[in-house]
């Protein structure tokens, strides 16, 4: 098996060999695996659990974005952005395959309003330091009309250019595995922590996890234990008992797409200020256009949200206000939900929009450290906190984080960025490819009419190679994930399900029950972002 690849049952064999492990993460979003990376790159024997699929949850459900954070400098959150502008800049050194330098436009309607713009991109611009992605500048009316010629420009006044990061976020998440396996770290999905190990003293030593999907439970003992499970966080402190005063607050963020024929421009928008004082971004995404966010308090975390329609009539009204086209709600291709994870002291009246996106640890008695709040482009910093508190709570030989430094698994890319369909893969292009060779049927496309030049291409070969090397159990982990096309055209992934369930069941040698159970609960899934049905 080639280094760094993802095999369930290597890491079952090796969770059988292994006494006691150094820390034990739980959760498998890009907390945890930045996390597990940081832990295995210093040498520690990690695992982590992951009750679902990695990603599953809230980070495969972002708007997409390497940033600083142009809203939490408005709020004056210096620190945060400061930090999210650094850790945007390892991150494109580091995964230079996944991370992008995307143009951002923000309309001037008001030249008072355009003067505070301008000065806090300059402020954005020069926090950045020598990562910077680029100057920002003035645009004309007539620039910004011709950037962008489906707006509504009867008001506009000209427009500010500036340089932000754009990814692929479950992408990321499964090269940040593959990486973390490389050092040494061993990962499972489906693999559900039922409750925790306490010696004497209240102190944790361990868990009990559930394999789902051989239904054998395991009591796996640890010297520490990371909380890592976003919005669930409090499952985990309930089993530990804590009183520690937190309050996890989940707000719902929803995201529409659209085909590119309403938003032609390659470059991405920015309404700085909607109706409710939110941001709404418009984003090129893998040959369509993202829209969002919105930021809605709900009641309950559950691990597949559903998008509210109060947020899509809010999301299409606001779009409708800015540009001359006029999408309908049977013109969504995908409609998704994630659940960020805000942490408050204590439960308020306060609006989503202003509780902090930084990070927080929490130290129960029982030496349970649970992280909650931050986001996708802190990842890294987070995880640095969490294992130096792990060192400390564990009582590890103190060894300093390297992830600065490291390359992230498909970063291997020996030529030039070429912007075309295979560079999500980096290095494993060649991997695919030779599987294609081997068996040149796998060359087949899943979708009809698809070109290799077209950002909206998957082939038999990579389902193939999802299953065998990046961990993939499900229907679901494939078309939604590991290909994005639940995310971006959730008719089109129905349709394709049961060829990937045949191949699927063929690599995992499973029966035709199986098949049919797993067509069926993928549709019915899928049914929840196909919005043109409701």
């Amino acid at each position: 098996m080639m280094e760094g690849f993802l095999n369930r049952k290597n890491f079952l064999n090796t969770l059988k060999n292994v006494n006691i492990w150094d820390i034990i993460i739980i959760g498998g979003g890009s907390t945890g695996l930045g996390i597990a990376l940081d832990s295995s790159s210093r040498g520690y024997k990690t695992l982590l659990l992951e009750q679902s699929d990695f990603s599953k949850g809230t980070s495969s459900r972002s708007t997409k974005l390497v940033h600083g954070g142009i809203r939490y400098l408005a709020q004056g959150n210096i620190k945060l952005v400061y930090e999210a502008l650094q850790e945007r800049g390892f991150l494109f050194k580091n995964a230079p395959h996944l991370v992008k330098k995307q143009k951002f436009i923000i309309p001037i309607f008001n030249w008072r309003l355009g003067i505070l713009y301008w000065m806090g991109l300059k402020i954005y611009e020069w926090m950045s330091g020598s990562l910077s992605f680029g100057k920002s500048k003035f645009l004309s009316k007539k620039e910004v009309i011709n950037n962008f010629p489906e707006i509504e420009n009867k008001k506009l006044k000209g427009g500010i250019l500036y340089y932000d990061g754009q990814f692929d976020d479950s992408r990321l998440a499964i090269n940040l595995a593959q990486t973390c396996v490389k050092k040494g770290g061993i990962l499972l999905n489906y693999f559900q922590v039922k409750n925790l190990i306490k010696k004497i003293g209240n102190k944790i030593s361990g868990v009990v996890a559930y394999d789902i999907e051989t239904k054998k439970e395991y009591s796996i003992y640890s010297k520490t234990v990371i909380n890592a499970t976003g919005v669930f966080s409090d499952s985990i402190l309930k089993m530990d008992e804590s009183k520690c005063p937190i309050f996890i607050k989940p707000s719902q963020g929803t995201h529409i797409v659209l085909n590119k024929s309403f938003f032609s421009s390659t470059n991405a928008i920015v309404i700085p200020k909607t109706t409710d004082g939110r941001i709404l971004f418009c984003v090129p995404w893998y040959n369509h256009v993202l829209i969002g966010t919105t930021d809605t308090f709900i009641k309950r975390s559950v691990l597949e949200p559903k998008p509210l329609e109060e947020e899509i009539d809010f999301i299409l009204q606001t779009f409708r206000k800015y540009f001359i086209s006029n999408p309908k709600k049977t013109d969504i291709l995908s409609a998704f939900s994630g659940l960020r994870p805000l942490f408050v002291e204590h439960s308020s009246s306060i609006k989503t929009k202003d509780i902090s996106r930084s990070h927080k640890l929490i130290i129960s008695s029982s030496g349970l450290i649970s992280i909650i709040g931050g986001k996708w482009t802190t990842y890294r910093k987070m995880a640095e906190d969490a294992v130096n508190q792990a060192i400390k709570v564990g009582n590890l030989i103190k060894i300093p984080s390297f992830t600065k430094n490291i390359k992230i698994y498909g970063s291997n890319y020996p030529y030039e960025r070429k912007n075309t369909f295979w560079e999500k893969y980096g290095e494993d292009e060649f991997h695919i490819k030779k599987l294609i060779e081997e068996n040149p049927l796998l060359s087949a496309p899943l979708i009809s009419n698809s070109n290799s030049n077209n950002n909206y291409y998957c082939t038999e070969a990579e389902v193939v190679w999802m299953v065998r090397y990046e961990m993939a159990r499900t229907i679901e982990d494939v078309l939604a994930r590991r290909f994005r096309l639940l995310f971006l055209n959730a008719r089109k992934a129905i349709d394709i399900a049961p060829r990937v369930a045949e191949l699927m069941a063929k690599e995992l040698s499973r029966d035709e029950k199986w098949k049919k159970t797993q067509i069926a609960s993928f549709k019915e899934l899928a049914m929840r972002y196909y919005y043109s049905i409701f």
